[in-house]
C-alpha cells in the first residue's frame, strides 16, 4: 500500500476518508461533469479494491450496491485501501443509456486516448488516475434491456489469482470470461491488475438480490483480502462454469419461458415455447446441454435469432 494515493492532485493519508471530484468535460450547456471518487484508507497497510459502477449508464444495480456501502459506512477498511466510483458514466445516466453522447461504449474503449472521443478520454482517465493505484477490483454491472442475470462473476480462470478471488466473492456462479479487447478488465489485467466483473439483474430496474448479493460478495472478497473481519457467508455453494451459450429463437413470436432464471436444467428439457400471436402455432425449444440458466429475456415479443436464455454448462 503506498503512503499516498493521489488523485486528480488531491494527496490521500492513511486513515483517512475523502470524497475527491474528477472532473471530465463539460456538457453543451457548459455544466461541469464531475466523477465523485471516495476513498477510504486505513492506518494498517493492506492492498487497495477498486469498485466501479455505471461503467454504462443504465445498469443501475451496481451504482446502488456501491451507494449503499458508502451510505452505510461498510467500505472502511481494517488494512489497505478502497477506492470506489458509484457512478462512472454521468452522461449515459443523465440519458438512461448505456453508451455515451458520442454513441460509444466506454467498456470497447480501454485504454483510451487523452485527446480522442469522449468516451477514450474517460477510458484514459481511469486508467491513469484511478488503476495505477489498485491492486484489485469489482466493476458491477447487469443484464441488457429485458435481459436478466442471475448474480454472477465473471472472470479469467485461466488466471489463478482471478480464480482465486471468484471464489472468494461467494456470487452463485463463477463464469469463465476471456478478456475482451479494449474493455476495462482486460486493460487492467495488462497493468497487472485483477479485476472481477459482478452481473445481476437487468439495466433500468433495481434487483433486490442481486443488490444484497453484490454488497455481501464485496465483503466476503474484502474478507478474504484482509481488509474485513466478518462478512456474510454465502447462501449457496458457488458453481463455477466454463462454458456458456445463447439459446436462441428459431421463430418469431410470443416467448413464454417455463423456467425461471437460476433453475438446473437437463438437457433435451423443454425450456418454453414461443407463440404465434393469433393462437394457430406453438413451437418449443429445448436445452442443448445439462447446466443452469444465467440469464433470461423478459421481453414477451421476440424475433428469429433473439436470445431466449443463456445457458452456463460444462
Amino acid at each position: 500500500m503506498p503512503d499516498t494515493i493521489t488523485i486528480n492532485n488531491y494527496k490521500i493519508e492513511p486513515g483517512e476518508h475523502k470524497e475527491i471530484q474528477l472532473n471530465i468535460a463539460r456538457l453543451p450547456t457548459y455544466t461541469n461533469i464531475d466523477l465523485p471518487v471516495h476513498v477510504f484508507r486505513s492506518e494498517e497497510d493492506g492492498p487497495t479494491l477498486l469498485l466501479t459502477g455505471g461503467l454504462h449508464g443504465d445498469e443501475l444495480n451496481g451504482i446502488e450496491i456501491i451507494r449503499r456501502m458508502v451510505s452505510k459506512d461498510l467500505l472502511m477498511p481494517k488494512k489497505g485501501s478502497v477506492i470506489a466510483l458509484p457512478l462512472v458514466n454521468v452522461y449515459g445516466f443523465i440519458q438512461n443509456v448505456r453508451g455515451l453522447p458520442d454513441g460509444k461504449d466506454i467498456n470497447r474503449s480501454f485504454p483510451g486516448v487523452k485527446g480522442g472521443s469522449l468516451a477514450r478520454l474517460l477510458a484514459h482517465t481511469l486508467m491513469n488516475e484511478i488503476v495505477p493505484q489498485i491492486d484489485y477490483g469489482i466493476d458491477f454491472h447487469t443484464g441488457g434491456a429485458a435481459r436478466s442475470n442471475y448474480p454472477q462473476v465473471r472472470c479469467t480462470l485461466d488466471v489463478e489469482k482471478n480464480k482465486e478471488l471468484g471464489e472468494a466473492f461467494g456470487a452463485p456462479f463463477v463464469i469463465h470470461s476471456s478478456l475482451i479487447e479494449k474493455s476495462f478488465r482486460k486493460a487492467a489485467h495488462k497493468k497487472g491488475k485483477h479485476i472481477l466483473v459482478y452481473e445481476a439483474g437487468e439495466s433500468t430496474r433495481f434487483d433486490e438480490f442481486g443488490i444484497q448479493e453484490g454488497i455481501n460478495g464485496t465483503l466476503r472478497l474484502m474478507k478474504y483480502l484482509e481488509m474485513k473481519d466478518e462478512a456474510p457467508e454465502p447462501l449457496q455453494e458457488t458453481k463455477t462454469y466454463r462454458k456458456t451459450t445463447w439459446v436462441r429463437a428459431k421463430y418469431a413470436g410470443l416467448f413464454r419461458p417455463k423456467i425461471e432464471l437460476g433453475d438446473e436444467v437437463k438437457k433435451r428439457q423443454v425450456l418454453g415455447h414461443v407463440n404465434d400471436p393469433y393462437g394457430n402455432e406453438q413451437f418449443k425449444f429445448t436445452c442443448p446441454h445439462d447446466g443452469q440458466v444465467i440469464g433470461l429475456n423478459y421481453a414477451p415479443v421476440v424475433h428469429k435469432g433473439d436470445a431466449l436464455l443463456h445457458l452456463a454448462y460444462e
